[in-house]
């Protein structure tokens, strides 16, 4: 396995393969991304260490919405069994994967943990709690001051988990590595991950100009708001197909194969 630098205009290659690629199985990815964010809800409502578990997990089921995208690139349909393909790898890759978790449990849990030095702690319970937070305590300095922080502390966190699951699961890097693997990708091919950012925001946006306008020309709010969450859910999907591409574009094997079969 070896790193692969890759010009900007990548970045805007991958946005644009995991539309594509969502289109080939469109109810198959849209129903595996909301088991996915179910779930991960479902553990977070389990007393006292719940969100951390959720956390815990995330790796490992980004892992499997990865391994769902390679089977649609190839024009099969991915089967619920396939969000748990990191747990389906042997002992080895298992043990690995949920060392991942742990890690990245407890470095999100060290973000919030700073930015409640900010703020008594209100940022890291909306985030971590779904607490209700007023609009005046939004407003607060402190608050802003914790969510700014947090924004510029995750950002690393986010980098060095970025590829992590897919070099564990499909190349066997340790955990601890294939986090420092991960990280100088991300920041070797910046550029193409900068474009990448920048078109997925251009995308939402579009998408909002789009159903403002539906719900304009229709003279109807209502539908609008009823078809906010199926649109999110879709687009949601989309850009978590998308990360499929940035891995197999960053990283490639000895014999140029960029992913290994689960």
């Amino acid at each position: 396995m070896k790193l692969n630098i890759v010009p900007a205009r990548a970045g805007a290659r991958w946005v644009k393969s995991g539309i594509h690629t969502f289109f080939k199985q469109p109810l198959a990815l849209a129903g595996l991304f909301f088991m996915f964010m179910a779930a991960m809800t479902i553990a977070t409502l389990l007393p006292l260490l719940g969100s951390a578990l959720a956390l815990a997990l995330l790796p490992a089921a980004t892992l499997g919405l990865m391994a769902a995208t390679q089977e649609a690139t190839k024009g099969k349909f991915p089967t619920p069994l396939i969000l748990v393909s990191a747990f389906r790898a042997g002992k080895q890759r298992m043990r690995a994967m949920l060392t991942l978790g742990g890690l990245y449990a407890l470095g999100f849990l060290l973000v919030m943990g700073i930015t409640a030095l900010f703020d008594g702690g209100s940022f890291a319970r909306m985030y971590l709690l779904g607490a209700q937070i007023s609009r005046d305590t939004m407003a607060e300095p402190g608050f802003q001051t914790a969510m700014w922080i947090g924004m510029a502390l995750y950002l690393p966190l986010s980098l060095m988990f970025w590829h992590a699951p897919a070099l564990v699961h499909w190349h066997g890097v340790p955990p601890v590595k294939a986090l420092f693997f991960s990280f100088e990708a991300c920041m070797r091919n910046f550029g193409a991950y900068t474009v990448f950012g920048l078109a997925w925001v251009g995308v939402f946006v579009l998408a909002g100009i789009v159903m403002a306008a539906i719900a304009a020309l229709l003279d109807s709010p209502q539908l609008a708001a009823a078809a906010m969450v199926p649109v999110a859910l879709i687009m949601a999907t989309m850009f978590f197909t998308s990360i499929f591409f940035t891995f197999k574009d960053s990283f490639v094997s000895e014999a140029d194969d960029p992913v290994v079969e689960a």
